[in-house]
């Protein structure tokens, strides 16, 4: 009897922190509904780089995440909603870019507030965007440039 009664306690204590874990990672994974935070939008020619759950840092500080991406089909632009904390009052002039951590970091989501007196509402879109720049297209065209040049210096 003892023994079934310790099976049953080692089956709820695995149980019982399967369970934990499931609550954990769906809080850090960002599927909890979290009143906190008001939602806005931007639409970028490009989103190479960053998924839902991407990180939206103001001057380095995680404020917010991103939490949906769409294809717009009559603009053919990547559509993004962003959720925000409250209490992170943005001006209605304010800029959103896809930054990069460095040349082997990954992609976040980059406010820069504007100066305007009016702030947005949950809701609005941010007009200002800057889609991600892919690094093997700058490179290529820095090759470029530079076999160009050096031709350009043989012939003359």
């Amino acid at each position: 009897m003892s023994e079934n009664r310790a099976e049953v306690l080692a089956g709820a204590a695995v149980l019982a922190a399967a369970a934990a874990f499931l609550v954990y990672a769906g809080q850090t994974a960002g599927l909890s509904r979290d009143s906190g935070t008001y939602p806005l939008k931007a639409s970028f020619r490009s989103v190479e780089g960053i998924s839902v759950g991407t990180d939206v840092r103001l001057a380095g500080v995680k404020v917010g995440t991103v939490t949906d991406l769409t294809l717009n089909p009559q603009t053919f632009f990547a559509d993004a909603t962003v959720s925000v904390k409250q209490g992170v009052e943005l001006p209605t002039d304010s800029a959103i870019l896809i930054s990069s951590e460095g040349l082997l970091g990954g992609n976040y989501v980059e406010l820069v507030p504007g100066g305007a007196l009016e702030n947005l509402a949950p809701g609005d879109e941010i007009e200002d965007t800057q889609g991600s720049v892919s690094l093997i297209s700058l490179l290529m065209k820095f090759v470029g440039s530079s076999t160009e040049n050096a031709m350009k210096g043989e012939d003359g």
